[in-house]
């Protein structure tokens, strides 16, 4: 789009149809709900119906669809999102915050935690990315937003085998930002670091309360709430990146600064 078809509020997604997966809760469930507020209509999608009734609810505007979708199934994704677009018509956007962690050292890691956390966290990317370069699928330009992690970035104990997803994540987004920049399909990452989610939730659990405090300390910031991360996604969805591919956006309050 030239410069001088650049609408007045290139925020402003009226008219733009975005598929957000995650959205039963979290960053997902914030994501789908700002991007309706600034006129998309969202396609939304998760595992627990209940939860995903509520994001529903919760979405502003019309002509919204909710998906119950096991991502794990990730060989069936490019045909659900045929059926999707089908009904919706192309995707303008993608933004896949739907994932899995898991904290355990690797000498614990078993075969079935390695296939787990990359059929959620790395195969359905992939297939998602497939699914939207179908020519039924995507509109003259389309944005694919992933969600990675600042652990992708940097070390901590624990959480090899998830880190170790999310740097994956990174690495595709590179190269399929160019693969797919002649279609007008732009591939970006985000990467939070600890975000107020039931993610969060699980950790505090098993940390002390001293090991808490100075988890929080380490981001300069202090915890991010889901909003931070949605308001990342959508300036990556929209016209205000128009000119951004192949990048991992750092939304971490400080913390891999350290």
């Amino acid at each position: 789009m030239p410069a001088t078809e650049l609408p007045a509020n290139p925020l402003d997604l009226t008219g733009s149809t975005v598929l957000v997966t995650g959205a039963s809760s979290g960053i997902g469930r914030d994501t789908a709900i700002l991007l309706s507020s600034l006129g998309a209509r969202v396609a939304i999608t998760g595992r627990n119906a209940e939860r995903l009734e509520r994001t529903m609810a919760s979405l502003s505007g019309q002509g919204h669809r909710m998906e119950v979708f096991d991502l794990s199934c990730a060989e069936q994704i490019p045909q659900w999102m045929r059926k999707i677009t089908a009904e919706m018509g192309p995707l303008n956007g993608v933004v896949h915050a739907a994932g899995k962690q898991i904290a355990s050292p690797a000498r614990f890691t078993t075969p079935q935690n390695v296939d787990d956390i990359l059929r959620t966290n790395l195969h359905s990317a992939i297939h998602l990315a497939r699914g939207l370069c179908h020519r039924s699928c995507h509109g003259k330009e389309s944005s694919i937003v992933f969600l990675s992690s600042v652990m992708g970035l940097v070390g901590r104990p624990g959480v090899s085998l998830y880190a170790a997803s999310k740097a994956a994540l990174m690495g595709f987004t590179k190269s399929l930002a160019v693969e797919l920049a002649p279609e007008r399909i732009r591939v970006n990452c985000i990467a939070p670091a600890f975000v107020e989610t039931e993610m969060l939730a699980e950790v505090r659990e098993w940390l002390s309360a001293g090991e808490l405090e100075a988890l929080e300390k380490a981001h300069p910031l202090g915890f991010g709430a889901p909003r931070d991360v949605a308001n990342a996604a959508a300036f990556l969805i929209s016209d205000m990146s128009r000119w951004i591919t192949g990048t991992t956006l750092v939304v971490d309050g400080g913390y891999s600064a350290q």
